[in-house]
């Protein structure tokens, strides 16, 4: 197995689960909960891996490093920023915890996929996966730049402080996933609400 060093993994813990009624991290499948498969699926593929919580005492027993939100409050580009100030690597692989159905393949070849772009994300021959990608330390400026409500470029109009606003005002190679052997309809199923959980357990 190889295990990259030259790259961090952060795992994203920081959703407030409002439509699944209750801490989606911590929903089990198997013997595992969603943030142990994310942690387990990360350390098989990355040497350095730090988790982003608003709640790190929820999660001492995975002994990973923890950081939270240093602009809380904003969505997933909270978590990226944050991600990106503590990482002590230029390329980072962000992914979120409740997408249990990541396979380690498609990780490695995103992670190693060949471009001359600092933002590399997944398309899944339907829409991007923007919470499973690489994205480069480069672009932690630009994040907080966003989640302050400001804009990169005069073109661009919206300030909804996103993960989508920080790819449309710098641009991100979309690699396409959908024809590779290992690829199937469920890779980017994420866990939202019960009949999702359901869903995912019939699968596992």
């Amino acid at each position: 197995m190889n295990i990259n060093k030259n790259i961090t993994g952060i795992i994203l813990s920081g959703g407030k689960s409002s439509r699944m009624g209750s801490n989606k991290s911590l929903l089990k499948l198997g013997d595992k909960t969603l943030i142990e498969r994310a942690v387990d699926l990360m350390r098989g593929c990355f040497e350095k891996n730090i988790l982003i919580t608003n709640e790190p005492q929820l999660y001492e027993f995975l002994d990973v490093e923890m950081y939270e939100d240093i602009i809380p409050n904003l969505g997933p580009l909270s978590g990226i920023h944050s991600g990106l100030v503590n990482s002590k690597t230029e390329k980072n692989f962000v992914i979120s915890c409740d997408m249990p159905m990541m396979k380690r393949e498609i990780v490695n070849y995103i992670a190693s996929f060949n471009s001359g772009k600092e933002i590399i994300i997944p398309f899944d021959g339907k829409k991007i996966q923007q919470l499973c990608g690489v994205y480069s330390k480069n672009f932690t400026e630009s994040a907080a730049k966003i989640l302050n409500g400001e804009l990169l470029n005069n073109s661009f109009k919206s300030k909804k402080k996103s993960v989508y606003d920080l790819l449309e005002q710098i641009g991100c190679e979309k690699v396409d996933v959908s024809k590779l052997t290992y690829f199937n309809s469920y890779i980017f199923l994420n866990i939202n609400d019960p009949d999702d959980y359901k869903k995912v357990q019939e699968l596992i």
